[in-house]
């Protein structure tokens, strides 16, 4: 069983709105997979997520220094994968950084990591369409699937 949510984000802002609903509902464990092309906005959407859990930081990408963490009362990691090859996410214990981690995590990237991730997570797809930003996300797990629903009801 899965579940799909679709939403159409016609500015930067609306999708840093969606990221905010988000952070704002999700609870601590969850672990969020995001796909999209280089600028797609993976990173604005993050920084919404931050804002909705009340990370005080600015958030930023994290594509040289891989993984960063956030203080917040639900803790933020926020991970990018872009330069990774296959094989060190393991090098680099992603794995049992999301399995213990105690807040919400997002990593950018995920199909480039997908032996990495925990069996539930939240996927979002942000597509670059000529109306702006399409995003879809998806959940497979009984407990992803009543976050992504909530996120359906708040964003």
């Amino acid at each position: 069983m899965a579940h799909l949510a679709e939403w159409q984000c016609s500015r930067p802002e609306s999708l840093q709105a969606l990221g905010e609903a988000l952070g704002r509902l999700a609870p601590a464990g969850v672990c969020v997979g995001l796909l999209g092309d280089l600028g797609a906005g993976k990173t604005t959407f993050t920084q919404g997520v931050g804002i909705g859990l009340g990370v005080a930081a600015e958030i930023t990408s994290p594509t040289f220094a891989l993984m960063v963490e956030y203080e917040a009362a639900c803790p933020l990691v926020h991970v990018d994968a872009y330069r990774l090859r296959p094989g060190e996410a393991e090098g680099i214990g992603l794995e049992e950084t999301l399995e213990d981690w105690s807040g919400l995590a997002i990593v950018e990237w995920a199909d480039l990591v997908a032996e990495a991730l925990p069996a539930a997570c939240v996927f979002v797809q942000i597509t670059i369409v000529p109306t702006g930003r399409l995003v879809k996300a998806w959940a497979t797990t009984d407990r992803m699937i009543s976050v992504l629903e909530r996120w359906e009801e708040r964003a």
